[in-house]
C-alpha cells in the first residue's frame, strides 16, 4: 500500500495519486512545503521505481532500504539524506523487543519512508497529522525528525513496560522464588543485549548527525527538534544498558537464593544423618545374631539401649544448637 501526504498554502491534503506530489526544489509561496510517500509492502522492484523517480535515490540506498537485516545508518546524498532505523514491531509487551526496518529519504521538499508490514511509528505520525491539536511541521526535515522521536518514544514505552515487569519479578523472588522466573530472566536479557546493541546504533546516529555542519536539509531551525531526538535515543540506550545489568542482577540473586536454600535443606539432612549414625551403629550391634552377647540376657537391656540412644540424640542436638548449626 502507498500512502501519499502533501502540505502546501492551503494546508494538509492526503492524495492517492503520485502525479499530486510534484513539487519544485525548493519551496515558494504558493507551492507544496512538503510531501510524504509512505510505502508499505510494495514490491521490491515499484518501490525502488517509485524512490528513483521521486528522490533519484542511489541504487545502494534503495538495496539498503529493502534489506531485512541492516544496521541503522545516515548518509547524506547532497539532494537528500538517507536514515534507516530499527522500529519495534507492533503488538502487547510480552518482553519481545523484536524490531522491523524502517527507512526514511528526506529532501527539502520531500520525505519518503519504507518499511514491511505495519510500522506504529508511521501510523502516529499520520494520525498526528489529521489532529487539529498537533501543529504540522513546517518542512520535511522536520517531518523526518517528529517520525524519528516517535521511533524512540516507541522504545522507552516498552522499556518502561519492562522496569514494571522486573519489579514484580524482583518481588517474586524474594517470596514466591519459581524456576520460571530464571527462564524469563534468560530470555529477558537475550532480548535486551539485541536492544541495547540498538539503541546504541541509534544514539551514535544522531549523536554523529548533531555534529554536522548546517546544510540545505540539517537547517539550523530544526537543531532543537534534533537535539531532543538525539537525547531520547542516548536515553533509550543509557536505559537499555540499564535494563541489561539489572536483569543479570536480579538473575545472580535468584542463583544466590536457590544455592542458599539449597544450603539450608543440606544442613538439615546432615545434622539429620549426623544424628542417626551412631543410633543405627548401635541397633546394628545389638542386631547381630551372636548367642554369647552378654546384654542379651540382661532384663532391662532393651530399655537401657534405648534410653542410651536418645542420650546419645539429645546430646547431639544440644550441641548443634550451642555451635549455632541449628
Amino acid at each position: 500500500m502507498i500512502t501519499f501526504w502533501r502540505q502546501d498554502g492551503s494546508g494538509l491534503h492526503r492524495t492517492s495519486s503520485e502525479n499530486d506530489l510534484a513539487a519544485p526544489s525548493s519551496p515558494t509561496p504558493g507551492d507544496p512545503t512538503w510531501a510524504w510517500i509512505a510505502l508499505d509492502s510494495e514490491p521490491a522492484e515499484h518501490e525502488a521505481a517509485i524512490m528513483r523517480r521521486q528522490l533519484n535515490a542511489h541504487p545502494e540506498a534503495v538495496r539498503d532500504a529493502q534489506r531485512q537485516r541492516h544496521p541503522p545508518k545516515f548518509e547524506d546524498f547532497g539532494d537528500y539524506s538517507f536514515i534507516l532505523l530499527k522500529e519495534l514491531q507492533p503488538g502487547e509487551f510480552n518482553g519481545d523487543f523484536t524490531t522491523s526496518q524502517l527507512a526514511i529519504f528526506v529532501s527539502a521538499t520531500k520525505i519518503l519512508t519504507r518499511h514491511n508490514g505495519r510500522s506504529m511509528a508511521c501510523e502516529q505520525l499520520a494520525r498526528e497529522l489529521k489532529d487539529t491539536e498537533h501543529p504540522t511541521p513546517v518542512d520535511a526535515w522536520r517531518l523526518a525528525l517528529r517520525l524519528c522521536r516517535i521511533v524512540a518514544d516507541g522504545f522507552l514505552e516498552r522499556l518502561m513496560k519492562l522496569e514494571s515487569r522486573l519489579d514484580a519479578i524482583e518481588d517474586q523472588i524474594e517470596h514466591e522464588p519459581r524456576d520460571a522466573l530464571l527462564s524469563e530472566l534468560s530470555s529477558q536479557k537475550l532480548e535486551l543485549r539485541r536492544l541495547r546493541r540498538t539503541c546504541v546504533y541509534h544514539a551514535q546516529l544522531f549523536s554523529g548527525l548533531r555534529q554536522l555542519p548546517p546544510t540545505a536539509l540539517v537547517m539550523p531551525d530544526s537543531a532543537p527538534a534534533l537535539n531532543d531526538v538525539s537525547e531520547q535515543m542516548e536515553r533509550t540506550a543509557s536505559l537499555a544498558t540499564l535494563y541489561h545489568d539489572l536483569v543479570g542482577d536480579l538473575t545472580e540473586s535468584y542463583l544466590s537464593m536457590a544455592a542458599h536454600r539449597l544450603n539450608g535443606i543440606m544442613k538439615v539432612l546432615t545434622i539429620v544423618t549426623t544424628i542417626f549414625v551412631p543410633l543405627g551403629f548401635l541397633a546394628g550391634i545389638y542386631g547381630m545374631n551372636f548367642t554369647h552377647m552378654p546384654e542379651l540376657a540382661s532384663r532391662y537391656g532393651y530399655y537401657l539401649l534405648l534410653g542410651f540412644m536418645a542420650v546419645v540424640a539429645t546430646t547431639l542436638l544440644w550441641l548443634f544448637r550451642r555451635r549455632k548449626w541449628l
